[in-house]
């Protein structure tokens, strides 16, 4: 597990992809409506013009220092290092930022775009939540006309954001079909957005989706990363021997994967959720069973029955549970630059318990299956390594659902 890095391609160039028409290789592309074509080419190029303008970049600099409270830390987890006994674990402490997630960079980026194309109203979909709250967090900082839409099952699960969407003006839209997650919350918004292109501006919140989506989320991710390997030079001075981060749609992976994709000494590791079995319907782990298909605007790998029906998923966290991952992780994963496991729902749960008693940090669902795999490996290698792990997100918006799974009654 904690053997160095040997990639399969010479080729990987991250700096040329995607290509012009949208993929990562074999993955990505825009398979959209004819009516949203025009908006993805307008948002393209508006997102083009504002990546190369000084201007932008200052004011997105000002936001996050002063609003969203960027840098965020990296920690140094010297307790739960100790407890482990293997490699030193450092946690980038993206649960500290403003809204409690790393969604919130590319929110903030996304709402300065909106700004610049003249749109007045704000969608999205969200999961676990946290990228609907970002997105009304910055819909009220703006201005703008702002709706979430949210499977009803994680409307059940995250109670506690629906209040908060509520609360910063936001309408929060229960999506009733199919397995009442994330997938349809995405179809819901697409919906929307191909009946309001001329108003509205789609928040998507993950590397995922059509064109140029999945590079505009990772480029206002990739800051993750960025700091990540500053930070660890001048704390360790020299980079980490593994990276490691959860994966849903992607963002938060690619974010802090993406600057580190030319040091081959890093091993970059990406977390999917193992849910309770590998049984159709009982996981999200896309790269263990799933086959390449098309989904919502993309070519990637989905879970799919052998028809080419979309299998529901299961994860004990709502950001995870969802039925494709980005196509520049898949493009990765097939080049052999990131390697992608799982950890199951049992697993997860440990890692959520494990951080809170050993650091006094409560870690989100999600990031808690990053945590198990990293104090894992962690294990495995010596106290001379450095295992470095994206904490995305914290777990106040989980601490009800955990309960309710350990049976514990909070009234």
């Amino acid at each position: 597990m904690g053997q160095p890095f040997r990639m399969r391609s010479s080729k990987i160039r991250p700096a040329s992809l995607p290509d012009r028409l949208g993929y990562f290789g074999a993955f990505g592309g825009r398979f959209v409506s004819e009516t949203l074509m025009a908006a993805l080419y307008e948002l393209e190029q508006a997102f083009r013009e504002a990546w190369k303008d000084p201007e932008f970049h200052r004011e997105m600099k000002g936001v996050y220092r002063d609003f969203v409270g960027r840098p965020s830390p990296l920690y140094f987890a010297e307790a739960l290092t100790r407890k482990i006994g293997g490699a030193r674990i450092y946690l980038k402490r993206e649960d500290m930022l403003h809204t409690g997630a790393h969604k919130i960079n590319n929110t903030v980026g996304q709402a300065l775009l909106a700004l610049r194309m003249k749109k007045k109203r704000l969608i999205a979909e969200t999961g676990a939540g946290q990228h609907g709250v970002a997105t009304a967090t910055v819909a009220a900082r703006y201005g703008f006309d702002c709706d979430i839409y949210m499977g009803t099952e994680d409307v059940r699960r995250q109670s506690l954001n629906v209040f908060r969407m509520n609360l910063l003006g936001a309408r929060v839209r229960p999506v009733e079909g199919g397995t009442k997650t994330l997938k349809d919350a995405i179809s819901e918004a697409l919906r929307d957005w191909s009946q309001s292109v001329l108003s509205t501006h789609y928040v998507l919140g993950t590397a995922f989706g059509p064109h140029p989506f999945p590079l505009i989320v990772r480029s206002f991710q990739s800051v993750i990363g960025r700091e990540a390997r500053k930070q660890i030079l001048g704390k360790e001075g020299r980079l980490p021997d593994a990276l490691v981060a959860c994966v849903g749609g992607g963002s938060n992976s690619i974010g802090l994967f993406y600057p580190f994709l030319k040091d081959l000494g890093c091993v970059l590791y990406g977390v999917e959720a193992g849910g309770r079995s590998f049984r159709p319907g009982e996981h999200a782990a896309r790269f263990k069973t799933g086959k390449v298909g098309v989904l919502q605007g993309s070519k990637t790998f989905v879970l799919q029955d052998p028809d080419g029906q979309i299998e529901g998923t299961h994860s004990v966290s709502a950001g995870l549970d969802y039925s494709a991952v980005g196509p520049e992780l898949s493009y990765y994963r097939e080049s052999g630059r990131i390697s992608f496991t799982s950890v199951t729902d049992d697993e997860a749960l440990n890692g959520f318990e494990t951080l809170s008693r050993t650091e006094g940090i409560i870690p989100a669902l999600e990031s808690s299956h990053a945590i198990a795999w990293g104090v894992r490996l962690a294990r495995e290698l010596g106290p001379d390594r450095i295992v470095l792990i994206n904490l995305s997100g914290r777990g106040d918006k989980d601490v009800m659902e955990v309960a309710r799974i350990k049976g514990v009654s909070l009234t």
